[in-house]
């Protein structure tokens, strides 16, 4: 069966149509949900979601508007996994524990803080398990095996068993190839009993085809951040039907994504 791990911008290109797409991937078949907040500086992420990060933050995104469109999510689509994406100083800037503690209340099941590794997390992972919470460790095929090995102990101690493996290193949105070392390394995790969320670059049908035997969901970003960009565009802000149209273009995309046309 395939799964889908589909991402979006919160505030992107507005609150309400962040929230309409967030429906709209779950209308086409998504599994998952990973709701990012936007950040100025977000290094792992290609130029479409820069972009997306850069319009919210122009449109006035603030922490609170993001964890009450979680809220919101949450409690409208409660049976759909919701994850929590950001990046290390939107989480400390409060405080780690005010951080977790406001997505606990918004209904998130776990986050993915790339730049908070677990050998230098500020005290972020233990904080999570304590709050029931998935502190979702980001690895790539090429990750040192000690290292590799330190964090995999980590987990097995605290009964985690999700993990984000970045098929590649650089950025989001360029296409990525499933070669035999992905492949080698995805069988290695999944063979420990993780849940195994992986992605970068996914785009099409195939690449969802070939990579579902080896994971738990296909993480899809970019492309659908492309999807929201161009439905939006070609509706323009006027239209009164625009979020109907937005949930209707990204539940199309998803769909395509897992059932051949």
């Amino acid at each position: 069966m395939k799964k889908l791990m589909c991402h979006l911008v919160a505030g992107y290109p507005t609150m309400n149509l962040s929230f309409q797409a967030a429906l709209g991937m779950v209308e086409g078949g998504a599994s998952y949900l990973e709701v990012q907040f936007p950040f100025s500086d977000p290094t792992a992420d290609g130029p479409r979601i820069q972009e997306a990060c850069v319009q919210a933050l122009d449109g006035g995104f603030t922490l609170r508007e993001g964890f009450l469109m979680v809220r919101r999510l949450s409690r409208t689509i409660p049976e759909i996994p919701l994850f929590l994406m950001s990046y290390a100083s939107l989480v400390v800037r409060r405080g780690i524990s005010w951080f977790l503690d406001q997505a606990k209340e918004a209904g998130v099941q776990g986050l993915i803080v790339p730049d908070l590794p677990f050998d230098q997390d500020e005290g972020y992972y233990e904080a999570a398990w304590e709050r029931g919470l998935h502190p979702i460790s980001v690895v790539v095929p090429t990750m040192d095996s000690k290292r590799l090995d330190q964090l995999l102990g980590l987990l097995q101690s605290h009964g985690e068993r999700y993990i984000y493996v970045a098929l590649r290193t650089g950025i989001t949105g360029d296409p990525t190839n499933l070669s035999d070392e992905n492949l080698s390394f995805l069988n290695m995790l999944a063979a420990k009993e993780l849940k195994v969320l992986a992605g970068f670059g996914i785009s099409s049908y195939g690449q969802v085809e070939a990579l579902s035997p080896y994971v738990e969901a296909v993480v899809v970003g970019s492309y659908l951040v492309g999807i929201i960009r161009e439905s939006t565009t070609r509706f323009g802000g006027s239209s009164p039907d625009q979020g109907e149209s937005l949930k209707r273009a990204v539940a199309k995309a998803v769909s395509t994504l897992i059932h051949p046309v």
